[in-house]
């Protein structure tokens, strides 16, 4: 049987025979070649091809670089290989055009092999890079669903009260990427429920003694499941699974600690569960409406919720309606 070949796929756009000759001579033993003359046979080649990379020279008769490079990052499909344009123009306004469109990266004609290499190697790094921190938050989130769905049908839960609470972090000053960082924690919140026993997470009843202090172990489980890490993600996810359930007025558990003591993407987190579980069905209840939600919130600020952060989110209702109407799920009984 013959050996499929792994080597990452670049795609070589240039109307010149002779400059995809040379670029064949410098890459071909390392990578698998794609070979296009002008940017139609590009925009179809990577289309059908989906390479990992492409180089493309900007001055073409019909469709430019500049225009291919547009229309690439215009298609879904295209949009995230990265482009590095293989160019004899050396002015900055050259190169912010290129930037404009979306290419990564500027390589002059004529060549160097060894730039050329580097650069190549380079960007493929970062692609690869890229895909696995993508990977890990699908695997982190499906894991988040995967808790929910014991005690949730569909799983939803955990991504409206992920962009809630996104919403809420940057109306309280977190910048876009610490944003990012807590809408791709938030789902493990209730990630101990795994290990939650089922007479006490399905039950449809009030909990006696016994059961509720079955149920409040899910924080600790769920800060030993996560564990310790470098990575600021489970770094977050690990302190948002132990303090969501405080509250501010030091009643809550496992640490009745209260204030500011407790981590503020936990306080963003607890907001933004309570209101979600709350104007949702659950087998016990029906779903309250959001301005039932927003009584309850204004009346437990000070008490089982950061007041300004209450306020905070009660400023963001339009969004969070927006997207509470997004991801909604139909639980009525058939």
């Amino acid at each position: 049987m013959r050996q499929q070949d792994e080597r990452p796929k670049i795609l070589v756009v240039d109307d010149a025979p002779t400059n995809l000759q040379i670029l064949r001579q410098v890459l071909h033993d390392d990578y698998r070649l794609l070979f296009a003359l002008d940017g139609d046979k590009a925009l179809k080649l990577a289309q059908e091809e989906l390479p990992n990379l492409i180089l493309l020279d900007v001055m073409m008769p019909g469709l430019t670089g500049l225009e291919t490079c547009q229309q690439l990052k215009a298609n879904p499909a295209t949009k995230a290989i990265p482009v590095i344009f293989v160019t004899a123009l050396s002015d900055a306004s050259d190169e912010s055009a290129g930037f404009a469109v979306g290419a990564v990266d500027y390589i002059t004609k004529p060549i160097s092999p060894p730039v050329v290499r580097a650069r190549v190697k380079t960007h493929l790094s970062l692609v690869d890079v890229n895909e696995l921190h993508k990977t890990r938050l699908q695997i982190i989130q499906c894991l988040g669903r995967a808790a929910e769905y014991r005690d949730n049908e569909t799983g939803l839960h955990v991504i409206r009260m992920s962009h809630y609470s996104r919403i809420l972090a940057l109306a309280a000053g977190f910048s876009e990427a610490q944003a990012d960082l807590l809408f791709n924690a938030a789902p493990m919140h209730d990630i101990g429920k795994i290990g939650t026993p089922d007479h006490v997470l399905l039950k449809p009843g009030k909990l006696d003694q016994d059961e509720w202090t079955l149920m409040q172990k899910h924080v600790l489980m769920g800060a030993e499941i996560l564990g310790e890490h470098d990575s600021p993600l489970l770094q977050m996810a690990r302190l948002i699974a132990l303090y969501h359930h405080e509250k501010f007025d030091g009643s809550g558990y496992p640490h009745r600690v209260s204030g500011t003591a407790i981590p503020i993407e936990a306080r963003i987190v607890a907001i933004a569960d309570v209101f979600d579980a709350l104007t949702s069905i659950r087998p016990y209840k029906k779903a309250w409406e959001v301005a039932d939600a927003v009584d309850l919130l204004r009346s437990e600020k000070g008490k089982h919720f950061d007041p300004e952060l209450v306020d905070l989110f009660i400023d963001q209702l339009p969004s969070i309606v927006e997207i509470k109407e997004k991801y909604a799920e139909d639980n009525a009984p058939q």
